[in-house]
């Protein structure tokens, strides 16, 4: 009988299956996955449209691609993707990217290769699910995501003539926008998290490591947002030249592992970047006189001065 329970996303279940490091073979990845070999097959070449053990290889390729990119040995790559001799995986790599391995420099191009379901490998342990179709967000999103970035510059610009008591002093006790982002009560923590939202999620687009966290008063704050600011927003104009809002990142660092559409993520950080924009110019108050208001059409009249 199928499990229908709410919320169960089988198709990352068996895609979890495939590509688990102890999963070497078919008959592992079906038990991994609670079915037989012929039903764990069917599903995944139904779901996916490619049999799991072609999907296990390409994807293991791609890693491997990657890896060397990064100065990985060719040995270390040939047993990371599995195979049992450099010369074997050699044969494979050859094959599938049109060079050896051994030629592979930082400069290589893409990691990725073709595929039929848009399922790649994207690092460091995670995958990258393209949407095929998917439609550009249009210029309306990055006018949002602009207008996010210099709003939280002029109101950390305005927090610096903020005394530290101030900045520090828990206004908002048990405030909590987002559980897993932890109390809010304070100016700092409020402006603290508009900047720490940007640099977790484009380290989560990116394959980067998990940035550690950075000095969280107003002028290191301020520092720290100059230095994401145009990193977030290349980042979001390549996604919206490739139109790949629609495309999925699933990230095996979640536990478990959990998928996000890309649109939806600017989605909510523009969201929840707002609710704070907001929040801080009320904590703020009286303290910076004279401040922008942080109105889309004001702020794009400004910045155009005057045309829009």
């Amino acid at each position: 009988m199928a499990d229908t329970t709410p919320g169960r996303d089988r198709l990352r279940e068996l895609l979890d299956a495939v590509l688990d490091e102890d999963n070497t073979t078919l008959a592992q990845m079906a038990q991994d996955a609670y079915a037989s070999p012929y039903h764990f097959t069917r599903q995944l070449s139904r779901g996916a449209g490619e049999p799991p053990v072609t999907m296990r290889r390409r994807v293991m390729l791609e890693r491997a691609a990657w890896q060397l990119r990064q100065g990985t040995s060719v040995t270390d790559a040939a047993w990371a993707a599995g195979y049992e001799s450099v010369e074997g995986f050699s044969r494979a790599y050859s094959r599938a990217f049109g060079q050896p391995p051994s030629a592979v420099t930082a400069e290589s191009g893409t990691h990725w290769l073709p595929a039929p379901n848009g399922i790649h490998f994207h690092p460091p342990t995670s995958l990258w699910v393209e949407e095929p179709g998917a439609q550009p967000g249009g210029e309306v999103t990055l006018l949002l995501v602009h207008h996010d970035l210099d709003d939280t510059r002029d109101l950390l610009e305005a927090a610096k003539g903020v005394p530290d008591t101030e900045w520090r002093a828990a206004r908002l006790p048990g405030h909590a926008p987002l559980p897993f982002d932890g109390e809010e009560a304070s100016l700092g923590a409020v402006l603290q998290h508009l900047v720490r939202t940007k640099e977790v999620w484009l380290a989560s687009i990116t394959g980067a490591d998990e940035p550690p966290a950075g000095p969280d008063d107003p002028a290191g704050l301020l520092a720290r947002h100059d230095a994401v600011a145009p990193r977030w927003l290349a980042a979001l104009r390549d996604i919206e030249r490739r139109g790949a809002w629609g495309d999925r990142l699933v990230d095996a660092l979640c536990e478990p592992p959990e998928s996000f559409v890309l649109g939806s993520v600017v989605a909510h950080v523009l969201t929840y970047s707002a609710h704070r924009r907001v929040l801080a110019r009320w904590l703020l108050g009286s303290a910076a006189p004279g401040w922008p208001e942080g109105d889309p059409i004001t702020w794009l009249r400004r910045s155009t001065g005057g045309l829009a």
